[in-house]
């Protein structure tokens, strides 16, 4: 007898799927051009939380770009909630899915889930945030992750006037990382670091407050009241006769959060300029921000781009192909290297917000009034 997997690949070769990686400048090997009649294939997607306008997002894109191929598809949020992410995808691996998109509010937590859908003969997508210690993880989709922080780094050293030499310091610099069980937590801090720490090692960068280890510096779940919170007990603690130049955050809810901290304690006035302020996601609250001056930059990562990359990758599987990967050595998830598609970040500050994220369309101007 066939496998469950076979089976599917049969009937979705009879699938149209109009996805191309134009994103990336090619097309899939699972992609088909040619009209063919469609079936009915489910694909689970199981996102983290609504609490976040990026999620939000992502689960629209994915089920826009799926059901477009001709896919049905079914979209369930955990809301941060791990056992409730665990019921969601035992609930879809039960309603028989034909292949699932997970991405995980705790990566590491999933392994005993990713073994039902194996024995059920589902394969399994990990999208953006890589899925551990599991060997059932058939493919990841994702961005360049160490380079999202290389380009947060990279930014408060230029825009410091360190690299060029134009300025010496010292200055003070305060680190905020993501939250400690996303295995892009350490990609992210890890790219910045590479960025500052020549120059904290330099004392031209000081980190006043001494947390500079990034399990100092973690926001769990990447709660931007957490964020606030910590900046808080800093600036009470520690800057009461001196002033914050720079902030490292690795996401635009954190740095709200953190902003919020700042502008209570004065930050903003024309005697306390406020500082670098660095973010992730390009979310519209963000956006505002810097075009209001206070929030200096992010990082955008286009979900449109990302959602075809992981669809495509659903479509060739199904077929019994292989995706497109362009990564088959940096992700290692602890039981196996995990073949991954990597898109590229873009750092977005007041020059070019408008002609990267509003020209583009990923926001609309009038998101922004």
């Amino acid at each position: 007898m066939p496998s469950r997997r076979a089976a599917i690949a049969a009937i979705a070769g009879a699938t149209t799927l109009a996805l191309t990686l134009t994103a990336c400048g090619q097309s899939g090997e699972g992609g088909s051009k040619e009209s063919k009649n469609k079936k009915d294939l489910t694909v689970g997607i199981a996102m983290p939380t609504k609490s976040s306008e990026r999620w939000i997002l992502d689960g629209q894109n994915m089920v826009s770009t799926l059901k477009s191929a001709g896919y049905k598809t079914t979209l369930q949020y955990g809301e941060d909630d791990v056992d409730q992410q665990v019921q969601q995808i035992e609930g879809m691996i039960t309603q028989g899915v034909d292949a699932l998109v997970i991405a995980a509010i705790n990566g590491d937590a999933l392994s005993n889930v990713l073994k039902e859908a194996h024995d059920a003969d589902i394969p399994v997508i990990s999208y953006d945030r890589l899925l551990l210690n599991s060997p059932y993880v058939d493919y990841y989709a994702s961005f360049d992750n160490e380079k999202v922080g290389h380009l947060q780094g990279s930014y408060i050293v230029d825009k410091l006037g360190l690299k060029d030499g134009s300025k010496k310091g010292p200055f003070n610099i305060e680190l905020f990382a993501g939250s400690n069980d996303d295995n892009n937590t350490q990609y992210f801090f890890k790219g910045a670091m590479k960025e500052l720490q020549p120059y904290i090692d330099k004392k031209q960068l000081v980190v006043k407050s001494g947390q500079t280890k990034m399990t100092q510096c973690t926001t769990l779940r990447w709660d931007g009241g957490t964020a606030q919170k910590r900046m808080d007990d800093i600036l009470t603690s520690t800057y009461s006769h001196a002033r914050v130049d720079a902030v490292l955050s690795p996401y635009d809810g954190i740095s709200i959060g953190i902003l919020s901290a700042l502008k209570s304690d004065d930050y903003g006035s024309a005697s306390k300029p406020l500082p670098i302020v660095t973010g992730q996601d390009a979310e519209v609250a963000s956006i505002k921000s810097i075009r209001a001056g206070q929030q200096t930059q992010t990082v955008f990562k286009d979900t449109r781009k990302l959602a075809k990359v992981a669809s495509s990758m659903v479509d060739a599987v199904l077929k019994d192909k292989k995706p497109q990967v362009n990564d088959t050595k940096t992700y290692n998830n602890g039981k196996k290297v995990v073949p991954s598609y990597l898109l590229q970040p873009v750092s977005v500050d007041k020059t070019n917000y408008q002609k990267v994220v509003i020209d583009s369309g990923y926001h609309k101007a009038s998101d922004l009034k």
